[in-house]
């Protein structure tokens, strides 16, 4: 603009500030969220509307927030913030997982192995506690330091005595309905951690191992090989050589056929199809045994219950049986059967009615000894050690066929991450079927809980459906102990009614210290009675419950239990790991204790991942730090990340990434500084809004745009699509608005009289951007957002200082209204483009003499459809394309053509009219003149 009339102008001012200044002004808003305790006047203000409650997954309390935790806490914020401008009561309880044995752990390292084994389990706990204390206050800082609103101060923590004895009525509403039992069978053990792992403890990595084919001789010969001279062995195929001292029995597949190969006057049975295959590794040729012509080819069947002499022990025999789960593409279709050590092999050892032999103690060693059931030639033994050393002593017995290391998928501690064993112990199990827990949870995932994404439903259907009982017991001391008794006089296990009830008082008054400090004589009263043989001298057992439990009763300890939640949730939001965690364990608590699912509606999360797509590690140097991240650009970036993604597949996070997303966030705010420079302390809707009816043509357009896009904007934030809802307002914002509808108007805004209509029209619909974008942005940028707050006039405000307060954009037009005005929308913005290709053109060929679409004038060609929505008003279009005019033609295609310009420019406003004596265009000399200072 010519410096001369800048005086004349309505030029854009505002106190907005154009630097974010993220890391430095957010932390002063915190503060002000906390004094004026944001969090309250949001729950007073809908107070009495229906809830809702997202409830709150538990991190563990072990160290610092990472970029996982932060995504995690900013999606629950945005729902929540989201529902709360609904106008829904969002009562929101932040959690800690605190027990377990990663905390256990860490005490462990502090004061050294041997120390800790000899530490009393009071001392142990007391430390724990510490422990998880110190790093919650830790991690609550850098969640707050997001900007998430909630109970800050009012936590549930699964260390709580109301958590201890919740865990206890849980379990006894389970044991009444007889779901819970103690029983002996083999659990994934971690010889490391000396513990039991359920199945959601278990990582599964490669690891190389050795495989061995070793021939088991029978004691007696199958029917049809009764005239083979000499001895008939099965072959069989396993990939843990250490678990032959635990051999007791082999497994063929029903009705499959089996043969017999020659080799060295032995007669090896192998399944038929594989024999070939084990012939070509042990090195020999594939020569079946011939009986009366024909080569020996007979069903599994034949086989049942024949003895072999047991590999490692002489005198001890081992039975054939026939099991559906024997594998028919890989090994010698023979599997050799330790019944402690394998769940398959427990069933069919179990079926048979044999005793279960578990030579290996907890620390992973062979117990000493020379009979079957201790280690035998490989006493004390670690089960690693003794892998090589059986093998060997197969090859000097002349059992060993064939050896041969392979790589192959195998179960490790989630934890330690070390391979786990499968060992047979006496444990605490939830039944998957004797009550139709299983079923019930089954259809409570189908038909009463809503997943998002859709698919999530199928991931937990398919966990659920295929797990083995529930390994609820674990051998540690920091957890909540699963309250069963010993009878000091005969042995008896002791669990009822009335030891579960005193339990649960002693929990709710003391919490679960006082199971390891107090003697159950103090507090069980007349329940201190052993039901077999009537003695009074229980001991309190050891064993803890999986902290699965402990966090998936949360329902029950937190949801049931306070007031302002809940039961069931309307949410529960976690990762895809917890469909095998959190998810599954609230689910079968719920189910089990209560028959309903603890939730109506799961978010499912994948995991952040770096740039590449690799898991973020030290090591690696790909990890992003969220609180440095706050530190550096500010929380609002983070959000804006998160918001970006499509959280329910893994997400990629780095600096680059971050970097983009910083330079997305400055393209929202600069759209509210713009929108902003012509309404701060310029306009007031009580006293300046345009009624619909009377807006400019151009801005009743937008209007209803603004209105469609808001409507599409509450409906991917009701279906948790937070990447929707940023991709349809950043392509909005950028492409429609700053690109478009307010490059355009800015003409109007500024040369047009102050109070012109022209003037007020624009700034009504500019103001109804605003208010939208406020408020559809606002659960995402809730910083920014609350700082645009106090650049509003007061009556845009609701009558609230704090973004958060805020209700939901009510659209101005009604959706019939939208409806009629969409077409004409679209086809302006088809005109746009096509203009802007036409332009370019011209500009490059001379035809335009200066780089500017206000020394253009275009001619259009347009469709039947358009002709008719657009042919009308060229003021409109000559507007909308920022050019000094348009002539409008009917025709078969969308055509534009820029020419030249008519006219002169305007110095004022630089569109080219006819200019008056002064020198300005008609729309500029009254403009000047109704400003009183005529040049």
């Amino acid at each position: 603009m010519a410096n001369e009339y800048k005086h004349t102008m309505n030029l854009p001012k505002t106190s907005f500030p154009m630097r974010a200044s993220l890391a430095t002004r957010e932390p002063e808003r915190l503060k002000a969220w906390r004094d004026n305790n944001v969090y309250e006047l949001v729950r007073k203000k809908n107070a009495g509307h229906d809830k809702f409650v997202l409830h709150d997954g538990p991190p563990y309390a072990n160290g610092p927030i990472h970029v996982g935790h932060a995504m995690n806490k900013i999606s629950k914020d945005i729902i929540n913030r989201y529902w709360m401008m609904q106008g829904r009561d969002v009562p929101y309880v932040p959690g800690w997982d605190c027990h377990g044995q990663p905390i256990e752990h860490k005490v462990e390292e502090k004061v050294g192995t041997k120390k800790f084994n000899e530490m009393p389990t009071a001392e142990i706990r007391e430390m724990c506690n510490k422990f998880a204390v110190e790093n919650i206050e830790l991690q609550k800082a850098g969640f707050r330091r997001l900007g998430v609103l909630g109970d800050w101060d009012h936590p549930y923590l699964t260390l709580y005595h109301q958590h201890d004895a919740a865990d206890i009525e849980v379990f006894k509403k389970m044991y009444d309905k007889g779901m819970v039992y103690r029983g002996r069978k083999p659990v994934h053990w971690c010889k490391h951690c000396h513990t039991a792992l359920a199945e959601a403890e278990i990582e599964y990595g490669d690891e190389t191992s050795p495989s061995i084919y070793v021939r088991f001789e029978l004691t007696s010969k199958p029917a049809g090989l009764e005239s083979f001279d000499g001895p008939v062995d099965f072959v069989i195929w396993t990939t843990t050589p250490w678990t032959m001292p635990s051999d007791q029995a082999v497994s063929l597949k029903p009705e499959a056929d089996y043969v017999a190969v020659e080799h060295d006057g032995r007669a090896e049975i192998m399944l038929e199809h594989l024999a070939p295959k084990v012939c070509e590794i042990a090195g020999w040729d594939y020569t079946p045994v011939m009986v009366d012509g024909k080569p020996y080819v007979v069903k599994a069947e034949t086989f049942d219950h024949l003895h072999y002499k047991q590999p490692i022990f002489d005198g001890v025999e081992g039975v054939a049986l026939l099991a559906d789960y024997v594998g028919v593409d890989d090994g010698t279709g023979i599997v050799h059967n330790s019944p402690g050590h394998g769940v398959d092999d427990y069933y069919v050892c179990v079926a048979e009615g044999m005793d279960i032999c578990m030579p290996v103690d907890d620390d992973g060693k062979f117990y000493v000894g020379d009979e079957f059931g201790t280690g035998g030639p490989f006493s004390g033994m670690d089960t690693d050690e003794a892998n090589p050393k059986i093998i060997q002593f197969l090859r000097d017995k002349g059992t060993l066929v064939a050896e041969v290391k392979i790589t192959h998928s195998y179960p490790h501690c989630w934890r330690c991450h070390q391979p786990v064993l499968f060992r047979a112990t006496n444990q605490w199990f939830v039944s998957m079927d004797k009550t139709n827990l299983r079923d019930e949870a089954l259809d409570a995932i189908e038909h009463k809980v809503a997943w998002y994404p859709e698919r999530a439903s199928k991931r937990i259907h398919a966990m659920v459906e295929g797990r083995p009982d529930w390994c609820i017991s674990r051998q540690r001391n920091w957890g909540v102990p699963i309250p069963s008794y010993t009878c000091e006089d005969c042995g008896e296990t002791v669990m009822n009614d009335a030891t579960l009830d005193a339990v649960i008082k002693l929990f709710h008054e003391k919490g679960s210290d006082a199971w390891f400090t107090d003697k159950p004589e103090d507090y069980l009263g007349d329940a201190c009675v052993c039901p077999k043989c009537g003695g009074h001298h229980l001991r309190a057992d050891k064993d803890i419950l999986d902290v699965w439990w402990d966090s998936g009763v949360s329902w029950k300890a937190v949801c049931e239990f306070r007031d302002e939640l809940n039961y069931p949730a309307d949410m529960y939001l976690e990762g895809s790991d917890q469909h095998r965690g959190w998810f599954q364990s609230s689910l079968l608590t719920s189910v089990g204790a209560n028959d309903i699912p603890p939730y109506k509606a799961v978010v499912s999360q994948g995991f952040t991942l770096d740039g590449q797509g690799r898991k973020m590690s030290k090591s690696l140097g790909n990890v992003i730090d969220p609180n440095k991240v706050c530190d550096e650009m500010g929380a609002d970036i983070l959000r804006l990340w998160v918001a970006s993604t499509d959280t329910s597949n893994d997400v990629a996070i780095d600096h680059e990434i971050l970097a983009r997303t910083s330079d997305a966030y400055r393209r929202f705010r600069n759209t509210f500084r713009f929108l902003l420079g012509e309404l701060e302390d310029q306009f007031d809707p009580e006293r300046d809004l345009v009624p619909v009816a009377e807006m400019e043509p151009y801005d009743l357009l937008v209007l209803a745009r603004a209105c469609d896009m808001h409507d599409k904007v509450s409906e991917a934030y009701a279906g948790y699509r937070f990447y929707q809802v940023y991709r349809a307002l950043y392509d909005f914002v950028v492409t429609e608005l700053s690109n478009g509808y307010l490059n355009a108007t800015k003409d109007r805004m500024y040369c047009e009289a102050k109070d012109s209509r022209a003037r007020k029209s624009a700034q009504t619909c500019w103001y109804y951007l605003l208010e939208m974008l406020l408020r559809d942005l606002q659960p995402i940028l809730s910083f920014t957002t609350d700082e645009v707050m106090a650049h509003l006039p007061e009556s845009a405000r609701d009558g609230q200082t704090f973004a958060a307060l805020l209700d939901w954009w009510k659209s101005p037009l009604a959706k019939d209204q939208v409806a009629k005005l969409l077409p004409t929308y679209n086809a302006m913005l088809e005109v746009r483009g096509a203009f802007t290709k036409a332009y370019e053109e011209a500009l490059g060929e001379g035809v335009i003499s200066e780089k500017t679409t206000q020394a253009a004038r275009c001619v259009l060609t347009l469709p039947s459809d358009a002709y008719e929505l657009l042919a009308n008003d060229g003021e409109l279009l000559a507007e909308a394309l920022v050019c000094s005019g348009v002539e409008v033609r009917e025709g078969a295609e969308l055509a534009a053509e820029v020419l030249p310009a008519e006219g002169e420019k305007c110095p004022r406003c630089w569109y080219w009219r006819g200019l008056g004596a002064d020198g300005l265009c008609p729309r500029c000399h009254e403009a000047v003149a109704a400003c009183g200072c005529e040049e």
